[in-house]
Order: structure tokens, then sequence, then C-alpha cells
């Protein structure tokens, strides 16, 4: 597989992800914008992002990163009565996990990741893994706009 097959299978894998954690957890789904390659320019950040770092064999790192409001209305859309910045935080966190879990399944257990890092606030720089391409995929729900970056590379590890 060419890193082109290799770069779209991971990003149709974290896609589906996506889409499966949407309707299942809110019953209704989100739409997944274009794709594009961040540079390092891009303002990425919402209010609040976690990273999972990913080791084995690939290397890299996954963030999402969603506004307040958006995390505010996933909580109510799940049960929560009484939401605020403590749980908004614990479920960017959990949202980041769900698909880096998910992308596990599909890529293998090589594919290794860690307890998500949660940052808070719009002026939080997302950086992709160092000398690895972002792949920027654009998620709009209930007429909030969220992203998931994806920054990984197959490694020669087995």
């Amino acid at each position: 597989m060419n890193n082109q097959q290799e770069e779209e299978s991971i990003l149709k894998t974290f896609a589906a992800s996506v889409i499966r954690y949407f309707v299942t957890t809110t019953g209704t789904a989100a739409t997944l914008k274009t794709s594009y390659l961040g540079t390092e320019d891009d303002q990425l950040a919402l209010e609040f992002s976690a990273v999972i770092g990913i080791s084995g064999n690939y290397r890299g790192n996954v963030y999402f990163t969603a506004s307040r409001a958006n995390l505010k209305d996933l909580l109510t859309a799940i049960g929560e009565k009484e939401v605020d910045d403590n749980l908004c935080g614990e479920l960017v966190g959990e949202i980041a996990n769900t698909f880096a879990g998910n992308a596990k399944e599909a890529l293998g257990s090589g594919f290794m990741i860690s307890t998500p890092f949660l940052l808070h606030g719009p002026n939080k720089s997302v950086r992709a893994a160092h000398g690895v391409p972002c792949f920027v995929l654009p998620i709009e729900w209930n007429n909030y706009s969220s992203r998931l970056l994806i920054s990984l590379e197959k490694t020669n590890e087995q």
C-alpha cells in the first residue's frame, strides 16, 4: 500500500468512527466536510481540545477540538442535566479517546493510544506530530463545527 492509499484508509477509518459516534450517542448523524491538509499557520483549536498520542506501528497524534456550546449541546443530548466546563473537558477527552479506540480496532493491536491530554481555551496551540502531515476532518453536528485532526505515519515497528 502506498502512502496515499494508507492516508485515505486512515481518514476513512476515522470518518467512520465519527459517523458512528454521533449516530450512536445522539441519534443524529454528523456531516463530514471535505478533509484537507493543515498547515502550521492554521488556527485550529476551539475552546476545548483533547490530544491522544499514538505509538507502535504508527506514530503521531489525534486531536478532537470543539466549542463549549457544541459540547454543552452534546452533553444535553446524552442526558446530562447540569453541564459545566469540567464536564465539557471530560467529554472532549472521551470523544477523542473513542475515535482513537475505534481506529485501534481497525488498525490493529500495534496502534497504541495514550490517555487524552486536555487543553482548554481557544488560544491553545494544536500541533501535528513533528514531520508528519496533519489532516483536518471538519465535523458539522446540530449547527456546530468541530474538528478532528489526524497526524499519523506508519512506522517500521511490528
